[in-house]
């Protein structure tokens, strides 16, 4: 398999998730070890207002781009069809994302802490959500929150009426009105992944 395309090898797939774990945790570091000018509690701030965002973006990658943009509803399309098999987008795409549309950004209009900072809290956000996707699909429900996540993104998959596009989070559809668990569209129940 190569570097570019959407359904991954096992190895692939699993090197995302080490890729960005590892990011988060070497990121974090870089963001203590350096000093002021910005504070810490203002530091940690920052990385939760990237977390906080990452869910607005996620939703909004998921709604607009994936579901109504082509190509990329097209290759979104391919994991509707085939929900367990190992589509994702490529480490190295995901990753010149973050550092073009995120971190050379904040770079610009903040210092390097606070910029790394907001680049930490959304490949935080990012790293749950691929967490948070893969069990969906991958693994067993165990907490309420993971259950509610699961049955979410169970409705999306297998409703004719679009809506819940958020993955890690249920705050955006209700925001935006495509959470369709509610109402008489959410009384069949969804068949389970």
């Amino acid at each position: 398999m190569g570097l570019f395309v959407l359904e991954q090898s096992k190895a692939a797939y699993c090197i995302d998730f080490a890729f960005y774990g590892a990011a988060v945790v070497a990121l974090a570091a870089c963001v203590l070890a350096m000093g002021p000018p910005a504070p810490l509690p203002e530091v940690v701030a920052i990385a939760a207002a990237g977390v906080a965002g990452w869910t607005l973006i996620e939703y909004a990658l998921h709604r607009f781009v994936l579901h109504g943009l082509r190509p990329f509803s097209t290759w979104h399309g391919e994991h509707h069809g085939r929900p367990r098999a190992l589509i994702c987008t490529p480490t190295i795409v995901s990753a010149a994302l973050f550092v073009v549309l995120v971190f050379l950004p904040a770079l610009a209009l903040l210092d390097l802490r606070r910029a790394s900072a907001l680049t930490l809290g959304m490949l935080t956000g990012y790293l749950v959500y691929s967490i948070t996707h893969h069990a969906t699909h991958h693994w067993q429900a165990g907490g309420p929150w993971m259950k509610a996540r699961k049955r979410c993104h169970a409705v999306h998959h297998h409703r004719e009426t679009p809506g819940c596009y958020g993955v890690t989070s249920a705050f955006w559809d209700r925001v935006f009105g495509s959470d369709t668990r509610t109402g008489p569209a959410a009384r069949p129940t969804p068949t389970p992944l």
